[in-house]
């Protein structure tokens, strides 16, 4: 016969499984956002990849570099304003030379609902090859610490994005061949 504290039980893994699920989800899908060429059918300017980014964080969500490597280069930003700002930098001017590829890999998950399953903490390893315009091309890996929060709608979104540096490693001009302009995966 089954109790309703096994039931209660039962209910709150299930909505922690669900929670770490949507946790893994819009960490996925903000790297696969800052990918480049960017994968996402129907997004085709960097206005429209900055406005699917900002849909996964909080009205009041902090993004920051810390460390001796990435607290200079990167900083710290509060509230939709200023990741705006932050990723308008990024995608928003055009560099030279400029940056024709990268690839987010995650690795090392964790993800700790809180108690409350209203809140939740999680942290990754990434690593990222960049492939410029001239040729030159860099391997970097970074630890990422970040914090979530079940928004009034249901929807998780991040609250806190934090990201330091592991290694950056150079590569030779010809690590990379055969890599497309755009990309056409999720085209129907």
């Amino acid at each position: 016969m089954t109790t309703t504290p096994d039931i209660q039980s039962l209910v709150r893994r299930i909505e922690t499984l669900e929670a770490e699920a949507e946790i893994r989800r819009i960490q996925a899908r903000y790297f696969f956002l800052c990918d480049t060429p960017i994968p996402e059918f129907g997004i085709d300017t960097d206005a429209e990849r900055i406005d699917a980014i900002l849909e996964l964080f909080d009205e009041t969500a902090v993004w920051e570099g810390v460390g001796e490597f990435y607290a200079g280069q990167f900083g710290r930003v509060e509230g939709k304003a200023g990741l705006r700002k932050h990723f308008e930098n990024f995608w928003g001017s055009r560099q030279d030379p400029k940056l024709i590829l990268n690839c987010h890999y995650l690795t090392t998950e964790q993800i700790h609902v809180a108690a409350d399953g209203m809140t939740a903490e999680a942290n990754w390893v990434h690593m990222q090859p960049w492939l410029f315009s001239d040729g030159k091309a860099l391997l970097r890996s970074s630890r990422l610490w970040n914090a979530f929060r079940k928004c009034e709608d249901g929807k998780w979104r991040y609250t806190r994005n934090r990201t330091e540096n592991v290694f950056v490693a150079p590569l030779p001009a010809t690590w990379a061949s055969d890599y497309p302009q755009q990309s056409v995966l999720m085209q129907p």
